[in-house]
């Protein structure tokens, strides 16, 4: 048995993580309106629509939606909630659908069905002692706000999210103490019409385009801590980074600071979040490339007035960066980013580079530059699982991986003394990934029964690593073996 040299501290949230749009399904229930992740379908049109290069307004025959049915949370979410339970579950990380509380986003009143569905999940974590953390606005917002402002270019989407917000943090302020506002917001440069309904392929400037819907993200999300500290005395509201560092390709000047570049502009919306204000390095690089934010009297003092309680990350892997145009030629694809290939990691079948020491170093990254608490909401292991002629899944290579990504973060709190409020592994059941569209890319520690092309029963089964996250749980992290 590997025991930690010191633990980590009682209360830690233990748990894990999904999203609606790729876990919950029932996506034309109960008054539920039509969702921005509602229009990805599965297959090759997937990525260009995800980028903003293809424009989408409506679903359509030619192609399927997995997310439509997604793993069928919304009807089996007791039977759910009950295995993350039977993990040892401390902490559930989970989003809300805007379209299913507000449909169109227009309604001056929630829809009460939306709102219920999400009493009946919390009450259902309650009765186990599982904590609910809750992103508001996981790639999620009603299509008819596309429609009629043209998404977050418009600055009346802040007011549209306030009055979201506001519905449900008076609706669950009994219920629910920590929020995220907007998850992995810096998503927006890579995939900008899954992050806000960005389509860019008809844009003239499609740099100053993003960068107008994260100033109006960036004052909602702002309006929303300072909301959610009237409205819940006590609660704790985050931020959320697309994590994991860029690496210089090799020890050269240039290298080095290509890689410090990127890295800053990774950081540059959680900057504004945890500090109040713009950089001067975002407010230079803005104006030498000639975009200029819509400053309108009352946004900075609105961005100071709702700096982040903690900030909060997914981390899968490390990137690489470099100067030399030929080695940057050699970019290849790993999720959304493009990154050079670093020759110490291995990688796994999609390409994302494991590197377990990435995550101590990124948690050390992010608290000396916040000198916030940290939370890790989003890290696992996509990978295709084999079911063996007794139902069992052998899944060592999941184990592995959390093993040492997990090890590395007891060493980042024991050893460097990083504030760490908790660790949710991102897709602990099985669910519909967000890159690919696929069920085959597996992330969970219990196993769906569903396939690429949606077939199959939903029946859910235990794999090897749900035993040992468990056993994790109830050690606090002292045995990983």
């Amino acid at each position: 048995m590997t025991k930690m040299q010191t633990r980590l501290p009682e209360g830690f949230l233990w748990g894990g993580a999904t999203a609606a749009n790729q876990f919950e399904g029932g996506w034309d229930e109960a008054g539920k309106g039509l969702g921005l992740i509602d229009l990805l379908p599965y297959g090759e049109d997937r990525m260009p629509i995800a980028k903003g290069e293809m424009t989408v307004k409506a679903c359509d025959d030619a192609h399927r939606y997995p997310g439509h049915r997604a793993v069928d949370f919304y009807h089996r979410y007791k039977e759910d909630i009950a295995l993350m339970a039977e993990m040892g579950f401390k902490c559930f990380r989970l989003s809300l659908s805007w379209p299913r509380i507000f449909p169109t986003g227009l309604e001056d009143e929630p829809n009460e069905e939306g709102l219920a569905f999400y009493d009946k999940v919390f009450d259902e974590c309650a009765k186990y002692g599982i904590e609910p953390l809750v992103t508001i606005c996981h790639f999620d917002l009603p299509v008819r706000l596309l429609e009629e402002f043209d998404g977050w270019k418009d600055r009346r989407m802040i007011d549209a999210f306030e009055k979201y917000c506001r519905a449900i943090f008076t609706r669950y302020k009994d219920k629910v103490k920590y929020w995220i506002t907007f998850n992995e917001i810096n998503m927006l440069n890579h995939l900008p019409f899954t992050s806000c309904g960005l389509t860019v392929e008809n844009e003239e400037n499609p740099a100053a385009v993003k960068y107008l819907c994260a100033h109006h993200e960036l004052l909602a999300s702002a309006k929303a801590v300072k909301l959610a500290h009237e409205i819940i005395p006590g609660s704790q509201v985050g931020c959320m980074l697309a994590g994991g560092g860029f690496y210089p390709y090799t020890c050269s000047p240039e290298d080095v600071w290509k890689a410090k570049q990127t890295e800053r502009d990774n950081f540059f919306f959680i900057d504004v979040q945890s500090r109040g204000a713009y950089p001067n390095f975002a407010l230079k690089k803005l104006e030498r490339e000639g975009i200029k934010i819509d400053w309108q009297p009352g946004d900075r003092e609105t961005l100071a007035e709702g700096t982040v309680d903690f900030v909060s990350f997914s981390y899968y892997c490390s990137r690489c960066d470099s100067a030399d145009p030929e080695v940057s030629a050699k970019r290849a694809a790993a999720n959304a980013y493009r990154t050079v290939r670093n020759p110490y990691l291995k990688a796994s079948e999609w390409g994302w580079q494991i590197d377990p020491l990435g995550l101590r170093v990124a948690m050390n990254d992010l608290y000396d530059r916040y000198q916030k608490p940290l939370f890790i909401v989003e890290n696992g292991l996509g990978a295709k699982d084999t079911v063996n002629a007794d139902g069992s899944i052998d899944d060592d290579y999941r184990i592995d991986y959390m093993r040492a990504h997990i090890s590395n973060m007891i060493d980042a709190v024991a050893e460097d003394g990083v504030p760490l409020l908790g660790y949710t592994v991102w897709g602990p059941i099985d669910l519909v990934s967000a890159s690919t569209g696929e069920m085959s890319k597996r992330y969970g520690m219990i196993y769906v029964d569903q396939d690429d092309q949606g077939n199959g029963t939903l029946e859910r089964s235990r794999k090897k690593s749900f035993y040992w996250y468990k056993k994790v749980i109830e050690t606090n992290g002292e045995d990983l073996a």
